[in-house]
């Protein structure tokens, strides 16, 4: 056996999170144009969750940092402007 089967720093859930959250971020930007609210709404939150998390773990050595934050980014601005459409109908 040439490799050790013991678990590695980088075989980890955790660095699934940035590019997640970067999926859920595109599709929530491009989506609140697409007037596909109810799931832009999910998905963007969902896209702010994993990228705060992303972040977390990519500040300790884990996943990538430029993906977490973009899609942290991309999921706010989607859920912020869904948010803003919603609450602008009267």
């Amino acid at each position: 056996m040439a490799e050790s089967p013991a678990p590695m720093e980088t075989d980890t859930p955790a660095t699934a999170l940035g590019p997640t959250a970067l999926v859920l971020g595109i599709f929530s930007a491009v989506g609140t144009w697409m007037f596909l609210i109810p799931w832009t709404v999910i998905a963007g939150a969902l896209a702010i969750t994993f990228g705060v998390m992303g972040i977390h773990y990519a500040r300790r050595g884990t996943g990538r940092m430029w993906t977490a934050t973009a899609g942290g980014v991309l999921g706010a601005a989607g859920f912020i402007g869904t948010a803003t459409l919603l609450w602008s109908v009267p």
